[in-house]
């Protein structure tokens, strides 16, 4: 519709049923680009000329309010309210797979399948696509509900975030409505919510320089996108979608897995064009060597290939066992394997004065994300896997998160290449390692060694401590180098003027040095400020006494609340707490024995660290969560609790805070980004509390004010 036509001659304005119409139509149009571009990758105009469809309809909308409908393009991020976070029971149960873990495996299965058939049938192969899987509901073509996968059974309601995912239809097309029986039913489809390769690295560049810490894998960082409490956030993740099942298949025309994929495309959504319908188990193998053979090329993550029999009537004929259906099964493909060139082997000082050996890499891609280095442990361990600097090494991510070197490639070992051995002296300071017998690992005990003192510094400020937000390694590390910082008392002496006149090592296009400025600072500042008020448990972990851990720091608080008692305490006193023990108890009283350690402490009782924690007469918190065992995981994004200061509280009300999850768990608290934890959670049945179930909890007091138990 040109602009003659939006406006009549007279110049005056469409009238109300022409102002529907044209939202109807723009709607429309919108609609059909937005699937182009996003599930088929074929736009047909410019960005410009889709804005502009975007800003005239948005125009309309505020000017005609009463046209506004949830199902609009302009709709995808407010105007909606939905229960973020609540449960939903599936339609019908989301099964699991069986695994194939190699060729072998998956060639039995086959054969297995086609005896129990009795005769050959065509196989559906798709690929496995590493990512979070999700469940939409339509009710008359609009959507209505999406849900995570959850236990298979019940799953949280994100369908506030789910409606920010640009690929995700908000109203089916005409040509997928076609292919239902009844166009007003209610259909559950499903798929996998994942981000691209590309995404993910630029969230993660993002996350390292602001002085976060950025996702494990792709698959996390859609997980954690899903589970915003703010839309806005998931909707810059750049998420994407797959879709390849439904709940039930009495709703739609199609009679196989192959032709439920091209109905689905008909309906919008984004389907992968990487599938294959094979005759035969010898097409299924072919398939499935090839996209091995091929994963690092695609721009998204994969893990394997789901081999389905591709007719429903088979499928419903074949059925389920307990956890799996008998009619698929998922081959997995073994951990990703790389070869780079050892370029060095370098040896890093921790706070502790331990001494690791770390390999520096050639850079390689292994399993989505680029690896440069990886630690070697210790020189027990350099041995026994006989990696020497120049060799030509084997890489992989153990538990498809840390990089693991598994070995050399012996055959390609260069002439002249020796054994590694640890250094006599630390790279820091220049003074002697030593090697405690029974003990794997080289020290460095200088007192005086800066490497410790940089590491001391990173570990006070770091979250699980401190938590002094913002203060990374790269600022840390500039505060050291200008005599800003020598100890973590200095701190508290840092100043708004300190801080934004550091110089960042980078130079601006005039050649100038690029300071930190005074708006950082401000905020680092106040950070410094809040870490005051930190638990004594807190400050214990953070002093890095050899052995004591943020536990152990917990329960030494918990036994001498203040430093003052601390310091009076015997190393026979110290071991007698539950979970201390000879060796730590003997760890702290070296370590509170020492001047230098001792000077430090008071000068941060001087500038207001808290060194003690004093509840008032009156003041008692009621033991309401006596006998219950929590686990926390993820992060707690809408308080800003770090999850030791939630477990502290909890503490506080008598429960129990595990890091483990079992079927005495009571209940577990997920955050953004809850990994295992959660999915072990799920398969044992144990309750799970999202952050606002939390915040009701401490608000309240007990499980029933909160509306839990």
């Amino acid at each position: 519709m040109d602009q003659d036509s939006l406006f009549g001659s007279d110049g005056q304005a469409l009238d109300a049923d022409g102002t529907r119409a044209r939202v109807r139509a723009l709607r429309k149009e919108i609609e059909h680009h937005t699937y182009l571009y996003y599930a088929k990758d074929a736009p047909e105009i410019s960005d410009a000329a889709f804005d502009s469809l975007m800003r005239e309809l948005r125009e309309l909308e505020q000017a005609h309010p009463e046209l506004i409908d949830p199902t609009s393009p302009t709709q995808r991020v407010g105007g909606y309210v939905g229960e973020q976070f609540s449960p939903v029971r599936h339609a019908v149960r989301m099964y699991s797979l069986d695994n194939a873990m190699g060729l072998e495996e998956l060639d039995e299965w086959l054969a297995r399948t086609v005896e129990a058939i009795g005769h050959p049938v065509p196989f559906c192969c798709e690929l496995k696509i590493d990512g979070s899987s999700i469940a939409l509901t339509y009710e008359a073509g609009v959507l209505t509900k999406a849900a995570t996968r959850g236990d298979g059974t019940t799953g949280e309601d994100v369908t506030v975030n789910m409606r920010t995912v640009r690929d995700i239809p908000l109203r089916l097309r005409d040509a997928g409505i076609e292919g239902l029986v009844d166009p007003d039913a209610s259909i559950e489809v499903r798929g996998e919510v994942y981000m691209p390769k590309r995404s993910f690295e630029s969230l993660n560049a993002a996350a390292a320089a602001q002085g976060r810490q950025g996702f494990a894998n792709p698959r996390n960082a859609a997980a954690g996108s899903l589970r915003q409490k703010d839309p806005t956030v998931t909707q810059g993740r750049d998420l994407s979608t797959f879709l390849y099942a439904i709940a039930d298949d009495a709703p739609v025309r199609a009679e196989s897995q192959w032709e439920l994929l091209q109905w689905l495309g008909d309906c919008g959504f984004h389907v992968n064009p990487d599938v294959k319908r094979c005759d035969t188990p010898e097409e299924v193998h072919r398939f499935c060597e090839e996209v091995a053979d091929r994963r690092d090329s695609l721009p998204y993550g994969i893990d394997g290939v789901v081999v389905k029999v591709d007719s429903f009537a088979i499928q419903r004929a074949m059925g389920f066992t307990a956890r799996a259906p008998r009619w698929a099964i998922a081959y997995k493909f073994p951990p990703e394997e790389k070869t780079t060139v050892l370029r060095d082997i370098s040896v890093q000082v921790g706070r502790t004065g331990a001494i690791t050996p770390v390999a520096e890499l050639d850079p390689v891609r292994v399993d989505g994300s680029v690896v440069a280095r990886a630690t070697l442990h210790n020189l027990d361990e350099v041995h026994r896997k006989d990696v020497r600097v120049g060799d030509t090494i084997i890489v992989r991510k153990a538990g498809d998160v840390i990089p693991e070197v598994l070995g050399p490639v012996l055959s390609l070992r260069p002439e002249g290449a020796i054994p590694w051995e640890m250094p006599a002296m630390c790279p820091s300071c220049g003074s002697p390692l030593v090697r405690e017998d029974g003990e794997a690992a080289f020290r460095c005990v200088s007192i005086d060694c800066p490497a410790q003192a940089t590491e001391r510094l990173i570990h006070w400020a770091s979250r699980g401590a401190m938590d002094i937000d913002g203060m990374g390694e790269e600022i840390v590390a500039r505060l050291v180098e200008s005599g800003r910082l020598t100890d973590v008392a200095d701190y508290y002496n840092l100043s708004e003027y300190d801080l934004a006149t550091l110089e960042t090592g980078r130079i601006n296009k005039e050649g100038e040095p690029v300071h930190l400025g005074s708006t950082i600072a401000a905020k680092l500042v106040a950070s410094i400020e809040a870490s005051k008020a930190r638990p004594f448990g807190r400050v214990l972990f953070g002093l890095g006494i050899r052995h004591v851990g943020k536990t152990t720091g917990a329960q030494i608080a918990a036994a001498y609340p203040s430093m003052d008692a601390l310091m009076q305490a015997s190393e026979e006193d110290l071991a007698a707490i539950d979970g201390v023990g000879g060796i730590i108890a003997k760890s702290i009283r070296a370590f509170l024995e020492t001047p230098d350690n001792r000077e430090v402490i008071h000068r941060l009782g001087v500038l207001g660290v808290r060194m003690e924690d004093v509840r008032t007469e009156g003041e008692d918190v009621l033991q309401t969560l006596a006998g219950i065992t929590f686990v926390l995981t993820g992060s707690l994004v809408e308080s800003g609790m770090t999850r030791d200061e939630a477990g502290s509280r909890l503490k506080a009300m008598g429960a129990k805070v595990s890091g483990s999850v079992s079927k005495k768990t009571g209940y577990v608290i997920a955050g953004e980004a809850a990994g295992s934890k959660y999915d072990k959670a799920v398969a044992l049945g144990v309750p799970v509390l999202s952050e606002a179930d939390l915040l009701r909890l401490l608000e309240t007091g007990s499980l029933e004010a909160a509306g839990i138990a």
